[in-house]
């Protein structure tokens, strides 16, 4: 029994790892935790179906501990960013300012054919509209087209519009986001003074970012007063 447990939790462990370093095009619309349970359940359930003489012990009891593990580690990611960027990643650049990054396409194993087939499903058939197209950690492509090629907008009525930047992430969940500070050209005593005009302490914000004209969008986690 004892072996039998170790091994399935091994071999969880050792699942997850390797859908992480296949990439994030191998894992479609799922996280890699995900994908992993939902493999592993799928053969796991067939054991006792398979092979009569084995106990259903040796289905239920495999099941159990993963469903377990999963519970538990969904746990995790939600208490710790260090912990949900290591089992899931994080956000990866593919296109910046209109600049294909060969390196990040190389790292996520995202070739150019697939790049410009998930923007072929956005309706976008001209690169030199996009600004940023940014590969999300459950394998999806999002994308900011410049100012004037945006739909009904600026360019149909011919006013010159103003290009817009992505946000930039200060606190997520209580967590004070170092390197985002860097971006932002913000520092830890700009953080306190915003805090503090919201009579709000760190851990008890759950989302603060900053967007190139300084507005900031503030979230307070429930419960908080």
């Amino acid at each position: 029994m004892w072996t039998m447990i170790w091994r399935t939790v091994l071999f969880h462990a050792i699942l997850i790892v390797t859908v992480r370093l296949l990439g994030k095009r191998q894992i479609g619309e799922m996280e890699p935790s995900e994908f992993v349970v939902t493999m592993l359940l799928a053969n796991l359930a067939t054991i006792p179906m398979e092979e009569p003489d084995r106990s259903i012990l040796h289905g239920i009891v495999p099941i159990g501990l993963v469903i377990a593990a999963e519970m538990l580690m969904a746990l995790l990611m939600f208490r710790s960013i260090r912990v949900r960027r290591l089992l899931c990643g994080k956000p990866v650049i593919l296109i910046e300012n209109g600049r294909i990054l060969e390196k990040n396409l190389r790292q996520t194993h995202v070739n150019l054919d697939e790049l410009t087939m998930h923007l072929r499903e956005q309706e976008i058939f001209d690169l030199s509209e996009v600004k940023f197209a940014i590969l999300e950690t459950n394998g999806q492509l999002s994308t900011l087209l410049y100012a004037k090629d945006r739909p009904a907008s600026a360019k149909d009525a011919g006013i010159k519009a103003s290009e817009t930047e992505l946000p930039v992430t200060l606190i997520s969940d209580g967590n004070l986001m170092q390197d985002n500070l860097k971006i932002a050209k913000r520092d830890a005593a700009w953080v306190t003074k915003e805090l503090q005009k919201r009579n709000c302490k760190l851990t008890e914000v759950l989302l603060m970012t900053l967007d190139s004209a300084g507005k900031v969008y503030f979230v307070k986690k429930r419960g908080k007063r």
